[in-house]
């Protein structure tokens, strides 16, 4: 297996980009960026931390952040399963990144800043939905931002109805526990109980 481990051969192996590549970035959000995340339920979210690096999904009603001004967003923890992997890490080291996915379009937003958690009274009362406010807000000051192409999503034809996997033919979550607990939890029971149990604590 032959290795790449200098950037002098990756730049000899790919060139330099071309120029509609590094004129889209921006330090801010610009009117067209905004429409993107106005138009985008789903962000993918990237922490790092002492233990190395995690990836966390995240989506909201509508939009999945809002928009404060042109450099800062912010993203309410909603309930989850209290790991909170990508918490801890912005408390050790603020570094973030965010993948914004649009239902139906092939166009992506990458945006990378700094975070910090905010516990404000006021502010989480702004982000209830159905009498739940979230336990913390995800602040988010912008470095960079730029749009991605289209193609991985149209290799991948992640919106094509007839490229859906049927969910019977996967394991279930239920499935997961039970092997990787020795049947301690999951199991049919855990995947019956789940529609029950996530509609009560969606918010």
């Amino acid at each position: 297996m032959t290795i790449i481990t200098t950037t002098e051969q990756l730049e000899a192996l790919y060139g330099v980009p071309g120029e509609a590549s590094t004129v889209k970035e921006t330090d801010q959000i610009t009117p067209e960026y905004r429409a993107l995340m106005d138009a985008s339920p789903f962000v993918a979210l990237a922490t790092a931390g002492p233990e190395g690096l995690d990836c966390s999904p995240r989506g909201d009603a509508g939009q999945a952040v809002r928009v404060v001004d042109e450099r800062t967003l912010m993203m309410p923890d909603r309930r989850g399963n209290n790991r909170c992997d990508s918490l801890r890490n912005i408390v050790r080291d603020p570094r973030v990144a965010l993948l914004f996915l649009i239902p139906g379009s092939g166009t992506t937003l990458r945006v990378y800043g700094t975070a910090q958690l905010s516990v404000d009274p006021e502010l989480l009362t702004s982000f209830a939905v159905k009498g739940q406010a979230p336990r913390s807000v995800i602040v988010i000051t912008i470095q960079s931002i730029y749009f991605q192409c289209a193609r991985a999503i149209v290799r991948s034809e992640l919106w094509n109805p007839e490229r859906h996997v049927d969910p019977a033919s996967l394991p279930t979550p239920g499935d997961i526990l039970a092997s990787m607990s020795q049947a301690r939890v999951g199991g049919r029971a855990y995947d019956e109980e789940w529609p029950e149990r996530a509609a009560k604590t969606m918010w």
